[in-house]
């Protein structure tokens, strides 16, 4: 029987994620997303690859492909709030 080898590699440390957030998701950006998640229906994240919103993102998201750049790299808001604060 063959073996099923995943699509992309196991999650590395936490910090590994967080270590090249792109310039454009400052904390204050994060942060209004993150209220507003909690006061409209809205449940925003951020590719942390290239800067883009999204707004289908739960907030405990980790590496949601993004649809700007393709990368696994959306974060929910709260989520990254919470690395980095």
């Amino acid at each position: 029987m063959p073996e099923i080898t995943p699509v992309q590699p196991p999650a590395q440390l936490r910090r590994h994620h967080f270590a090249h957030i792109h310039p454009s998701v400052t904390a204050e950006r994060v942060a209004e997303a993150a209220e507003r998640e909690l006061t409209t229906l809205d449940n925003p994240g951020f590719c942390l690859a290239c800067g883009a919103e999204t707004d289908d993102c739960e907030p405990d998201g980790e590496q949601y492909l993004c649809e700007s750049c393709g990368e696994p790299a959306v974060y929910g808001a709260a989520e990254i709030l919470i690395a980095i604060a």
